[in-house]
């Protein structure tokens, strides 16, 4: 089957840099072809050069006549629209059905009235990703689509791609979404690309396997090189054509030494270390945190020890980054306690990169603008030395922040945090933007950091490996823990996360009174009624949930009483249900009335 895109020779050069030497791209019907590489490989500029948004220096670019293709960048702009259903019926072709493209909305938590101006990440790479999906296209390329997606958004959009017959080209650092969907694996490496007809899952151990030999050749090669230029030395006789034969060779294969292509090295992570410290490093009692009507946090209890490593799961709008706060002190609760052990020295990751301002320098980002040296675990280091660790090259120490990409603006927050001594750890999606091997090293390093971790992450895989414990969020605010990392929750609680009720129904009736019926243009007496009366019913049907989990938590409390310890968990399982029925009979409630302005 001829291919619908392809690519070949492509060579790009930015500066004095070749960044792409010779890579190409072959995109079938129904493939579903995973692309890889370092950050800075040039993975998100070859995905530009294939959507058509970037041309090569010198190459062939072909896509089949007739064929569609749709490509979501990595950072989506939308400020040329005022609301996301604009942005998204944009991006529909004649012929196109427009009635998918806002039931996709619906699907992504949005009503299509968002205003694009205020939206949030994870909300613009909603909007982009119902723009990309709406028209089914032949080609889908999409780069990094589950950043900033909570776990609900990252598992439906797992689920579509799955059952579309899209080709797909995927770009990104999510292992278990790489794993779950490939079936190619298009390696780019040094500025060329190798292909595996397998997926993501075979992928590493091939990588390996490749630079594996590609060591074992360049050992031979040297071995060779020496040999010949111990006969330069000891050898050169009177057969002086025969030997000026063999000088060039070994010319050669100097150069070929030089010109030989090499992996490039791994990122050094080390923690600085605080001293001190006691076991006990928070412990919260009762906190809770509301906002208007609305609880966030509510009665959440637990004690966090040296060397745990804690996870705070759940999907967006939960409650997560709250209760990060309060355990760190960062913000206080409306009720409850919390204590923070003695010397604790916090160091956080800041997620929103708002500490990176796009003029400040990278050696100014690590030295606070003074001088050129940078204190690491108690001792002076040159600022470009320890930019190496993190594969800066010496020439970027001077170099303006907002020319980096999303990984290495990733690599150097991380950069700033580990040389600031501590023995807490917070951090708030620190996998964001990181390239696969450089994740390795980071979950390498929180398994050996003597300290206390506490992470926000929807990165599945990352969760398996890093938590020994994980706070998940339920409904009414409540926080359950559960041991182990994320598949251990699954296998305890039965499933994973959901979508927030009250956002997912409301976004899908607002998509079917949308497309299947006329709007409702005023509220009844019954709906204003309700509109006044729903708020104070669920506040207090959350406190009988808050009473009936106190009872259920009492761990003898099954063994006292096991048939009401079940008649109990039946009861809580019906309040939940009937909080969710009263949140999204509200939300809707409150839609129509901001839709009419009643």
């Amino acid at each position: 089957m001829p291919p619908l895109l392809l690519l070949q020779d492509i060579h790009l050069t930015f500066g004095t840099t070749a960044l792409l030497d010779g890579a190409e791209l072959s995109v079938s019907a129904g493939e579903k072809i995973c692309l890889v590489g370092r950050n800075g490989s040039g993975k998100s500029t070859l995905l530009k050069v294939a959507a058509g948004m970037m041309e090569a220096d010198r190459g062939t670019r072909f896509l089949q006549p007739g064929a569609t293709l749709r490509y979501l960048p990595q950072e989506p702009d939308l400020s040329a629209f005022d609301t996301t259903r604009r942005y998204v019926e944009a991006g529909l072709a004649p012929g196109d059905d427009p009635a998918r493209a806002f039931a996709l909305l619906g699907k992504l938590g949005l009503s299509g009235d968002e205003a694009t101006a205020s939206l949030s990440g994870g909300e613009a790479r909603r909007a982009a990703l119902a723009r990309a999906l709406a028209p089914s296209p032949d080609i889908l390329l999409l780069d990094e689509p589950t950043n900033h997606l909570d776990l609900p958004a990252i598992e439906w959009l797992e689920s579509e791609l799955r059952q579309m017959r899209t080709a797909l080209v995927l770009i990104s650092h999510d292992r278990r979404f790489l794993q779950n969907l490939s079936r190619i694996t298009v390696w780019l490496d040094r500025g060329q690309s190798r292909r595996l007809e397998r997926g993501f899952s075979a992928f590493e151990t091939w990588r390996d396997e490749v630079l594996a030999q590609e060591e074992m050749e360049r050992h031979k090669l040297n071995r060779r090189i020496a040999m010949e230029e111990d006969w330069v030395r000891y050898g050169v006789s009177g057969r002086r054509k025969r030997n000026q034969g063999r000088l060039a060779r070994l010319n050669d294969m100097r150069q070929g030494r030089r010109e030989q292509l090499h992996a490039v090295g791994n990122v050094k992570l080390d923690a600085s270390e605080k001293e001190g410290g006691g076991s006990r490093v928070i412990d919260a009692k009762k906190i809770s945190k509301s906002f208007g009507m609305r609880t966030i946090v509510h009665d959440v209890s637990i004690r966090i020890f040296r060397g745990d490593r804690v996870a705070i799961v759940g999907p967006n709008g939960a409650g997560k980054t709250t209760l990060l706060n309060m355990l760190t002190g960062r913000s206080k609760p409306d009720s409850g306690n919390v204590k923070i052990g003695t010397n604790v020295a916090m160091a956080a990751l800041d997620q929103s990169r708002t500490t990176l301002h796009p003029e400040t320098t990278l050696a100014a980002v690590l030295t606070g603008g003074v001088g050129d040296t940078i204190t690491v675990d108690g001792k002076p280091r040159h600022v470009v030395s320890y930019m190496k660790d993190f594969l800066f090259l010496p020439e970027q120490a001077r170099a303006p922040v907002r020319i980096l990409s999303g990984g290495e603006r990733a690599r150097l927050l991380l950069a700033k945090l580990l040389a600031e001594p501590s023995n807490l750890l917070v951090l708030d999606e620190p996998t964001n933007d990181l390239d696969l091997e450089t994740l390795d090293l980071l979950e390498e390093m929180i398994a050996d950091y003597p300290g206390t971790v506490l992470v926000v992450s929807h990165d599945r895989d990352f969760l398996d490996r890093v938590a020994t414990s994980l706070l998940m969020a339920e409904e009414g605010g409540s926080f359950i823990e559960y041991a182990g990392g994320y598949s251990d929750m699954l296998a305890q609680r039965g499933e994973g996360v959901t979508a927030r009720n009250v956002a997912k129904s409301a976004a899908e009736k607002a998509a079917q009174r949308e497309t299947q019926a006329p709007r409702k243009r005023k509220l009844t007496f019954s709906d204003q009624h309700a509109l006044k009366s729903l708020p104070h019913d669920m506040a207090a049907l959350e406190k009988t949930i808050a009473a009936q989990q106190k009872k259920l938590s009492d761990s003898d409390f099954y063994a006292r009483d096991p048939d009401g310890f079940n008649a109990l968990s039946a009861e809580l399982g019906a309040a939940h249900a009937k909080l969710a029925e009263y949140e999204n009979r509200w939300l809707e409630l409150e839609i129509l009335r901001e839709e009419i302005g009643q």
